[in-house]
């Protein structure tokens, strides 16, 4: 589902019944909750690939609507309590969100990632988090092997996520570009926070950021 707020990519994963939320962009509550009610799918969680507003706006309802608790790197777990905090003047206005209707989720269970990567299970969903640090301290790629990878806003179709905002390094995220998603399943899809699908091959074959010969 496409939140309207900045058009994040929002994604519902599941295996047998269950299932996990991830990036609930501001204004997609209801629309998951008529999916996850047409589906009969029985949600263990709300993820975020990072921590920018954008991707966690409706966490907090979500979360109360399920009696779940939202999970994200705890390098990013600080921005949940303002959203906005992190943020530029004019990217806050531009969002077009108002601090009074923000909720923040009631439980949130940050998690680690040693050695760079985390496997996260929810029932008899398995997702394995891996820390891509650079467009935020806590930017994450939840990888379903064989399948997918959700990059948020490290990875685009033909781009890769800024790095001007609090937290952001182009430093870090040239690292992650080089040692993180170059290193990927060349045979995975790519959903990422905003935008189009890709795959991983075609962003090795095309995407400019990606070239061999540097980040």
């Amino acid at each position: 589902m496409v939140a309207p707020v900045f058009g994040t990519n929002c994604c519902v994963v599941s295996a047998g019944a269950d299932c996990v939320v991830v990036d609930a962009g501001a204004g997609v509550a209801d629309a998951v909750g008529r999916l996850l009610d047409d589906t009969g799918l029985r949600p263990r969680a709300v993820l975020a690939t990072h921590g920018h507003a954008d991707h966690t706006w409706d966490a907090g309802a979500l979360c109360a609507r399920y009696g779940i608790p939202m999970r994200l790197h705890e390098a990013d777990a600080y921005r949940l309590a303002d959203p906005f905090g992190t943020l530029s003047p004019a990217l806050e206005t531009a969002l077009g969100l108002h601090r009074d209707d923000y909720r923040a989720p009631d439980l949130v269970e940050p998690f680690a990632t040693p050695g760079g990567s985390a496997e996260l299970t929810f029932g008899d969903v398995t997702l394995h988090a891996v820390h891509a640090p650079g467009h935020t301290e806590g930017s994450t790629l939840y990888r379903l092997d064989g399948e997918v990878v959700l990059t948020g806003d490290v990875l685009f179709a033909g781009s890769v996520g800024r790095t001007d905002l609090h937290g952001g390094s182009d430093r870090v995220m040239g690292a992650t570009l080089r040692d993180v998603v170059r290193g990927l399943d060349t045979a995975l899809a790519v959903v990422p926070g905003h935008g189009p699908a890709t795959t991983v091959a075609r962003e090795l074959a095309t995407n400019p950021f990606l070239a061999a010969d540097g980040t």
